[in-house]
């Protein structure tokens, strides 16, 4: 994918976009930076092997253009509202602004879009999608911090990246509903603390990188898929269930890391409402997750195995095994680390 200039050249603006918007000091700055890195996002999700592909960039264009729409006209109202004395209400014009927002990131309820989009992208681009398309709409969030809407949306978001993702069999319908989970703790954290959020997103992009890299890998799409393969190599199949685990925030995996920091800051300021739903939720993206392994972990499947043989000598089999290594001790090597110091 890299490989390719054009690609190369769209990536860079891509990055050099969100960089605009998170280092704007003002609403139409960052409107500018948000415009660059749809731009340059749209042409990087164009595939002409897969059709879906172009219905998936048609969707992402759209409602990405209709928030940056708003957030454009909810700016100018604002700017309106600070030059007339107030006359306009600057707390509903921030609400909106908000709102905008939420629908760029993919939060609930203005999700809709991002599951059936996902479905028609290759695990690099839903990647991206998952992670860096993420940082400029949550670091504007950040900046209005609207205690009621951004409740509101934790609530959903965490309740339906739960019970949205039951009944998936499609893998990258599965990590966008996870996506919309981790989503609602991302945007609780930054009710609490910018560096907070910081950890998690950091540690939440790690953990979707190592399956989307294996996913990339060995070209799995489907359920089925997985039980299927990794018939003769037990440590891939035990690696890899391992990741989904570690990316739901089972301890002692990683992945419990940042939602632990979350769980005690919350905890500090008496949230134990949103903190139990939460927790609730985090219980169930934990029970098909679980679901899935034991299934794969009975049922042997004893077809395709060629193609498996053909992908396994790579060293990126290699690069994910010390990922995986990461993502299963990396709780342990952190505190150990920690109680060294």
């Amino acid at each position: 994918m890299f490989y390719n200039s054009s690609k190369i050249l769209f990536t860079t603006i891509m990055i050099i976009g969100t960089l605009i918007t998170v280092t704007s000091n003002s609403w139409l700055g960052a409107w500018m930076g948000l415009e660059i890195n749809l731009l340059s996002f749209i042409p990087l999700l164009s595939d002409n092997n897969n059709l879906m592909s172009t219905e998936a960039s048609l969707k992402y264009f759209l409602t990405q253009a209709l928030a940056s729409t708003v957030l454009l006209f909810s700016s100018i109202l604002l700017m309106l509202a600070n030059n007339l004395n107030n006359e306009i209400n600057e707390s509903f014009t921030s609400m909106i602004i908000m709102s905008a927002l939420l629908l760029k990131s993919g939060a609930a309820p203005f999700h809709f879009w991002f599951p059936n989009m996902m479905e028609g992208l290759t695990w690099m681009n839903a990647l991206m999608l998952m992670t860096w398309q993420k940082i400029a709409p949550l670091m504007l969030i950040s900046y209005l911090n609207i205690k009621n809407l951004l409740l509101i949306s934790v609530i959903l978001s965490v309740i339906i990246g739960a019970i949205g993702g039951l009944n998936q069999t499609s893998l990258r319908k599965l990590m966008a509903f996870s996506s919309i989970n981790h989503l609602g703790w991302m945007l609780s954290s930054l009710m609490i603390s910018e560096s907070i959020w910081l950890i998690y997103f950091i540690f939440y992009s790690f953990l979707s990188f190592v399956l989307t890299f294996m996913f990339n890998i060995f070209k799995l799409f489907h359920l089925n898929q997985l039980f299927s393969w990794f018939v003769n190599s037990k440590i891939l199949k035990f690696s890899l269930f391992m990741n989904f685990l570690s990316l739901g925030g089972l301890p002692p995996f990683l992945g419990f890391l940042p939602k632990w920091l979350v769980i005690q800051q919350l905890t500090m300021c008496n949230q134990y409402f949103l903190l139990t739903l939460m927790m609730m939720s985090t219980l169930i993206t934990l029970f098909f997750y679980l679901r899935i392994c034991y299934s794969a972990f009975m049922l042997n499947y004893f077809e395709n195995n060629w193609i498996m043989e053909m992908n396994m000598n790579s060293n990126n089999t290699n690069l994910y095994l010390i990922m995986t290594f990461f993502s299963i001790f990396g709780l342990f090597l952190t505190s150990l680390f920690f109680f060294m110091l």
